[in-house]
């Protein structure tokens, strides 16, 4: 890594962080690091109207139902959360045994107690940082569909006794505004995480906006135009000597390319290290935009060719 670039944090989306480091103004780099819905619509302007409840402590009696009905599930078994981060926090609370294999999102071996190689199982669908979907007779005590609704034009797998993760976050490119859920494999539990949630955990911006967010959800489009971006991403990838493995998700893992994170944070645009999943030899990259990927075109021929892979 070159002395005047800073080294990569333990997660994606730390632009202020590595902006700062560079002396440079966040909104001028392309953020590759995070990966968010590129297809998602504007939503400030339904924020914007839901600022009249900031005098108001938060009620999620209402986003809860809303989600619940555009998901198709039980309300009683969904409990919304601040963010997917602390869904996976309360989880673990209540489940403090398990097990999640090494090349997983780094949060469940954070928040877990113990690590069993016999426990509870919990697993990234599609798979975080790989991108893929799990086969249909895979099994997980715990299943973090963070990235699923994107990946599949789905809300969830529906696996029964199964509890599940979520970050709507994800969906509407707002990681600002922290909202996520567990899906409970039953009633007892669903009790049993809300009982662990801090009060007023999440924020009255989040529950008078969340209905009319969930009116601007358009899964199946997206899941489509996610796919058709991903495919010109990993073509463009692919004329520059670099090849993701197979993805269905909004991101692309690139092994035997630990380089490129710094080749290309010096034209200001930022992709994910594999060093905070445990390999260093590959990167993340999300799938952006047209503009985005117009930007990352040009940027890679102006550095190509180079050493892609970490010396």
């Amino acid at each position: 890594m070159s002395a005047d670039l800073p080294p990569a944090g333990p997660h994606g989306g730390d632009v202020e962080r590595v902006a700062a480091a560079l002396g440079r103004d966040p909104s001028t780099l392309l953020d590759l690091s995070a990966s968010l819905n590129p297809l998602a619509p504007d939503v400030r302007p339904v924020l914007r109207a839901a600022l009249d409840t900031v005098h108001r402590y938060p009620d999620d009696g209402r986003a809860t139902a809303a989600l619940a009905e555009a998901m198709d599930v039980d309300r009683r078994r969904l409990v919304l959360t601040n963010g997917g981060s602390e869904a996976i926090a309360l989880v673990a609370q209540h489940r403090p045994v398990g097990w999640a294999d090494e090349l997983e999102f780094s949060l469940y071996r954070r928040h877990l107690r113990h690590l069993d190689p016999g426990g509870p199982r919990w697993r990234s669908d599609p798979h975080n940082p790989t991108g893929r979907l799990a086969a249909g007779d895979d099994r997980a005590d715990v299943r973090d569909e963070a990235f699923y609704l994107l990946a599949t034009g789905r809300w969830t797998r529906g696996d029964a006794g199964t509890t599940v993760l979520g970050s709507l976050t994800k969906a509407w490119a707002m990681p600002a505004v922290r909202v996520g859920y567990v899906l409970a494999a039953d009633e007892e539990e669903a009790d049993a995480i809300r009982a662990l949630r801090p009060r007023w955990s999440v924020n009255g911006l989040v529950c008078a906006a969340l209905p009319d967010l969930l009116a601007l959800a358009e899964p199946e489009p997206w899941r489509a135009g996610i796919a058709a971006l991903r495919a010109e991403l990993v073509a463009l990838l692919g004329r520059h000597g670099l090849r993701p493995t197979p993805s269905d998700a909004p991101y692309v893992w690139v092994p035997g390319a630990g380089g490129v994170r710094d080749a290309l944070l010096g034209h200001g645009i930022v992709v994910r290290h594999g060093a905070s999943f445990g390999h260093p030899d590959a990167v993340r990259i999300a799938v952006p935009d047209a503009d985005g990927l117009d930007r990352l075109a040009t940027v890679l021929a102006r550095v190509d060719p180079i050493p892609w892979s970490t010396p």
